[in-house]
């Protein structure tokens, strides 16, 4: 496990075309990591739906941040 696994990874949409019931444009999403999805071009992430699903990773910007706000983010979505 590298130092960005070691961090939970959100992702911001940057693309809902024909997700929009799904996906909220500019929206930070919750990454679950899938090493399988990611070789294929996809991540999985948890969207609208409280589900993890794979999208097309170019959807996405991915972000890693520090602990603390990670922390904070995953409060506020609890």
């Amino acid at each position: 496990m590298n130092e960005t696994e070691s961090h939970m990874q959100f992702a911001l949409c940057l693309d809902n075309a024909s997700y929009e019931a799904s996906l909220e444009l500019g929206k930070l999403y919750r990454v679950v990591i899938d090493d399988q999805a990611e070789a294929r071009g996809y991540v999985r992430i948890i969207d609208e739906s409280g589900e993890d699903y794979a999208y097309d990773i170019e959807r996405f910007y991915l972000l890693t941040l520090p602990e603390s706000v990670e922390q904070t983010l995953l409060l506020a979505i609890s």
